[in-house]
């Protein structure tokens, strides 16, 4: 079966990489110039399996509340004339219970374990690097009372089958001595020793490059504009892709199956066919910067639980990334998160980077209001899913990839996950 895949982000490659395993020809359309230029670029790095606890929980309302009128908020809602927005938004509120809370922690860590040793085969049976370290992630906690909040799904993570070591502050120093500066106010921290962390922008283009060997067929440059499909409601198809070259000129792609991999562009090709998902640009930063005394800078992942930030050391970089903003599909870089961003950093690890050379970047995480992805098979029989990953990307990307590769070969995968038969 030939199989066009729309989208060359980390879990569009991802996709390519295991539907072509599975016997398939495939075709991957993609409107940047290479693989991973998106979302994908520049993200925190963590493959983070056990620190699953949704944005939506019992405790976001309140805490929304509190950052509508900070500007550096790590998750800010800039309310706008969007129906889009408001539906999201909604959707996200009826999320918040603690039953949908463990619903949904229980999803993405299924998916997320999965995901992970599919990670884990793919490096052993390749060797593709992309500056992996095997450290685990340390979640660390300076309020009192979010330390105390982080127990309960600690527990629960326990009990999905996720190794979490509680810490104490002398311990995270002993962990990553980088973080002594910052020991004062550290009130506790989770270690969860079998994560990762890597650049999933050197993995997307590594793979992509292990894709072309093996026969997958990349089309850069071509932006998807629409679906063609005929049939009644019962047993539509599509026909084709409609594309557009960057010279204007337009163009059909064809083929047996597709599988929709654009982020959060997704909705928006979607909901011409009848297909409603549920998925919002979640504007999110990074802040990389060169090492410039690495006995400061950390190699252990963490996760700074206060400013909901990530830092992770990609070789002689350092990456922080975090913070969401939803505010529609634009992409300009706000100067007072991105500074936000950096002088955390500097406070945390004084010294450890080169502020005068940082860069800075921002993506489009597609987020659901749940953080639960939409994979499978949609409503049209020949039209898949594979979308809506949010900030865990990179983290199900593998996962993801290689279930959906089961789904169209007909086979059940392996993971115990709720794939959509409709959306």
């Amino acid at each position: 079966m030939h199989v066009a895949i729309l989208g060359a982000g980390v879990t569009g490659v991802a996709t390519a990489w295991y539907v072509q395993q599975a016997g398939h020809e495939v075709t991957v359309i993609e409107r940047q110039p290479a693989a991973g230029m998106e979302t994908s670029f520049a993200n925190g790095g963590q493959i983070s399996v056990s620190h699953a606890e949704p944005w939506a929980n019992p405790h976001a309302p309140v805490q929304i509340l509190k950052w509508l009128a900070r500007e550096d908020a790590p998750l800010l809602f800039r309310l706008r004339a969007d129906w889009r927005q408001w539906k999201w938004g909604l959707a996200f509120l009826r999320e918040c219970t603690a039953a949908r809370t463990r619903h949904n922690m229980s999803q993405l860590v299924r998916l997320g374990l999965y995901s992970r040793a599919s990670l884990q085969a793919l490096r052993a049976a390749t060797g593709i690097e992309y500056s992996q370290i095997t450290r685990g992630i340390l979640h660390f906690y300076t309020s009192a009372r979010d330390w105390e909040n982080a127990q309960a799904p600690a527990r629960l993570m326990r009990e999905l089958g996720c190794a979490i070591d509680m810490l104490d502050a002398a311990a995270c120093v002993a962990l990553e001595p980088a973080l002594a500066a910052a020991r004062s106010c550290i009130v506790g921290a989770s270690l969860s020793p079998a994560d990762e962390s890597g650049d999933a922008h050197a993995f997307t283009q590594n793979l992509a490059a292990l894709c072309l060997q093996a026969g997958v067929r990349f089309r850069h440059g071509l932006t998807v504009e629409a679906f063609e499909s005929s049939g009644s409601s019962a047993a539509r198809r599509i026909d084709a892709v409609r594309v557009r070259s960057q010279s204007g000129a337009a163009q059909r792609v064809r083929a047996d199956a597709c599988v929709l991999c654009l982020g959060s562009y997704s909705p928006l090709l979607a909901h011409p066919l009848g297909i409603d998902l549920n998925i919002y640009p979640a504007k999110g930063y990074s802040v990389t910067l060169p090492v410039i005394d690495g006995t400061r800078a950390p190699t252990v992942s963490l996760t700074d639980d206060e400013y909901k930030l990530v830092f992770s050391r990609l070789g002689q970089r350092l990456r922080v990334a975090g913070t969401a903003e939803l505010n529609g599909y634009s992409t300009e870089l706000n100067p007072v998160r991105c500074e936000a961003i950096l002088k955390r950093a500097q406070q945390l690890f004084p010294g450890a980077g080169d502020a005068t050379r940082a860069q800075y970047w921002t993506g489009l995480r597609p987020a659901t209001p749940s953080n639960v992805p939409y994979v499978g098979r949609s409503r049209i029989a020949n039209l898949y899913l594979n979308t809506g990953h949010g900030t865990l990307g990179w983290t199900h990307a593998c996962g993801s990839g290689r279930a959906l590769a089961d789904i169209i070969s007909g086979r059940k995968p392996e993971v115990d996950f709720a794939f959509c038969a409709s959306a």
